[in-house]
């Protein structure tokens, strides 16, 4: 990139009210990316973490964990979309069960937590300009989850993709919205410090903020962790679990060998040769869930320092222009990701969280599930499995990926799950009332029906 592909990028941002400290941190991505960062971490600078604690038979004081809950701010990730399941607006807005939105039980988890600790527990979210308004309308169905004093939201940023070649700005008159993308969730600290809220949170005497994606309705807020961080003076802290072989894709953390800090790695940042090694569940045992807890005066401090730059490690991620045409510019976007903030704090830890705390829905395959019977939601907001197994393996051909899709085939409900092993649709079919899978169910017929009360078992 050179220094006038650089000022065009800035310029178009700041022409689109991007604020300066946003600005700024693009620059710092720049200059990694001068400086040939690849944002790649090789496999012979790390080791792989291995002794990790879990909190479960902890004796914590009740009064610790509930004074400990009076400072906690539960914060979600809401800027994204679900374009990838054919949604128009905000993924958090689509039904997940019994008409229930994700939002809509993330609002009963935090007001049960409210219940429970006898506290006022902020909810807030990050939106992106294309979520906040549906998302604050869903929110004004839920009176008495403001707080007095603070926003239900705050603004994402955004930033120029850059034409892989040039690394200038890239331009894109067939859709111009294409032209930009977010810098990745690591821009929850920069987007907290440019509104104004981190400082308004720390002056009203927060003291941690509990960080997790809103499509994962795992990640309620758990007492336990701020009081055993507040114990222990830890200031971050990232929850992970035990990986599966469903597992091998996802980021994980290392310990870095050159000063021994707990360092991220996401599948964007592996060394190219590499991926067996990160893949390899035994050598690396964790993966990260992306729930974690942050200190809010030592984030404060260091934002403050560094005028807004937190300073993470930029990953250079290669994609073209309309991610739906792969004839199109080829660019680059520059991201940071929030789990990577593990390595700038002293004392960061990490800790074995329980399965049940990690269930996103990124794809109809996991909508199938929580919306089946091996899962129920309580009035609480709290996912509980209603099976002592593993989940079945869902796999949906290409008709079910999209929610359209996969409403229409699935139009009174979705089959019973819970003495399934694994669900394999390669054909297209739809599905009547009260069908149950048995064992391992592979589909391969197309445009066929299967009829109400249906028992499904082997090779279909």
């Amino acid at each position: 990139m050179t220094s006038e592909a650089l000022d065009a990028a800035q310029r178009a941002m700041r022409e689109e009210g991007v604020s300066d400290t946003a600005i700024r941190v693009f620059a710092d991505f720049y200059e990694q990316l001068r400086s040939e960062a690849t944002g790649t971490i090789p496999e012979a600078t790390v080791e792989p973490l291995r002794e990790v604690p879990r909190l479960d038979g902890q004796a914590l004081d009740d009064r610790a964990v509930r004074d400990a809950m009076a400072g906690v701010v539960v914060l979600k990730l809401n800027g994204g979309l679900g374009t990838s399941m054919g949604v128009s607006g905000p993924k958090s807005a689509l039904e997940v069960r019994d008409g229930r939105s994700f939002l809509d039980v993330i609002v009963e988890q935090v007001l049960a937590l409210r219940r429970r600790y006898d506290t006022d527990t902020p909810l807030v979210l990050m939106d992106s300009f294309r979520t906040r308004e549906m998302s604050l309308d869903l929110l004004a169905g839920h009176p008495g989850i403001e707080v007095d004093g603070l926003p239900l939201d705050f603004l994402q940023s955004k930033e120029p993709k850059l034409r892989a070649d040039t690394l200038e700005p890239v331009e894109w008159p067939a859709d111009p919205e294409l032209e930009w993308c977010p810098p990745g969730h690591g821009d929850v600290y920069v987007a907290l410090w440019a509104s104004g809220l981190l400082a308004r949170l720390r002056d009203l005497g927060y003291r941690y903020l509990f960080l997790s994606n809103a499509d994962n309705l795992g990640a309620t807020c758990d007492g336990t962790v701020p009081a055993w961080m507040a114990e222990h003076e830890v200031p971050y802290l990232a929850e992970v679990c035990r990986r599966t072989a469903n597992d091998r894709k996802g980021g994980h953390l290392v310990v870095r060998r050159s000063d021994g800090r707990l360092v991220l790695r996401d599948n964007a940042m592996v060394e190219p040769g590499e991926e067996g090694a990160f893949q390899d569940v035994e050598r690396h045992p964790y993966f990260h869930t992306n729930n974690l807890w942050v200190e809010i005066e030592p984030l404060y401090r260091r934002l403050e320092e560094r005028d807004g730059v937190l300073g993470l490690p930029v990953i250079v991620n290669r994609k073209t222009v309309d991610p739906t045409d792969p004839e199109s510019t080829p660019v680059v976007q520059v991201e940071s990701a929030m789990g990577a903030a593990i390595e700038l704090f002293e004392g960061a830890r990490a800790v074995e969280v329980e399965r049940s705390r990690f269930r996103p829905v990124k794809t109809t395959n996991e909508l199938l599930l929580v919306r089946s019977d091996i899962y129920t939601i309580t009035d609480d907001g709290v996912v509980e499995s209603t099976i002592d197994h593993p989940e079945p393996f869902v796999d949906l051909s290409t008709p079910y990926r999209l929610l359209g899709g996969f409403e229409k085939r699935f139009p009174r409900g979705v089959p019973s799950m819970r003495r399934c092993s694994s669900l394999v649709i390669e054909g297209d079919v739809t599905f009547g009332s009260d069908v149950v899978c048995i064992g391992d169910v592979r589909l391969t017929a197309d445009h066929d029906t299967v009829p109400d009360g249906a028992q499904l078992e082997g090779v279909l």
